[in-house]
């Protein structure tokens, strides 16, 4: 990354792992560490990750605390794929007030350059629009999926565009 395109410091953001394996200790949480250490490698003060397990409370619930942290990113990692319990995309839309395809195409289209899986990959992408009291903007949403290869991949691609989607989420020009 050039300087020019490095996140603002001024982002805090939230890592969210939902698994429930590894919410009851069942599982490590290695795709929780991947993303901290992808985010923070960009220059962001990470919160978490915070574990839940899947369901659409639990995901949604997490979501909300971030935005009412005032987070600017919240980057959420597994319970995207076709199982039952995968439901984070679906708590995701009850969260975000605008949602952005294109980006969540371009991860699984990337994705496939790695694993013709990604395809299965239901992960979405939005904005949370802040209320009048939170100030101007919002905050980015980015489900990726819960294998650790796979969210390094999807840093990869969201990673070099973070700086400039929150800029504009945070109002600023295009």
């Amino acid at each position: 990354m050039t300087p020019s395109t490095l996140p603002s410091p001024r982002y805090a953001v939230t890592a969210v792992t939902v698994s429930d394996r590894s919410s009851d200790g069942r599982r490590e949480d290695e795709s929780g560490q991947v993303l901290l250490g992808a985010l923070e490698e960009l220059g962001y003060a990470v919160r978490g990750p915070v574990v839940v397990p899947d369901g659409i409370d639990t995901v949604a619930g997490a979501l909300r605390q971030a935005v009412a942290l005032g987070h600017r990113l919240v980057v959420t990692t597994g319970g995207t794929g076709m199982g039952p319990r995968d439901l984070t995309p679906e708590a995701t839309r009850t969260v975000i007030t605008r949602d952005n395809p294109g980006l969540a195409e371009l991860l699984r289209r990337e994705g496939a350059r790695h694993t013709p899986y990604a395809a299965a990959s239901r992960g979405v992408v939005g904005v949370v629009d802040w209320t009048a009291d939170q100030g101007a903007g919002g905050t980015l949403v980015v489900n990726l999926p819960g294998r650790p290869s796979a969210v390094r991949e999807g840093m990869d691609v969201i990673g070099p565009l973070l700086g400039h989607l929150l800029d504009q989420v945070a109002g600023g020009d295009h």
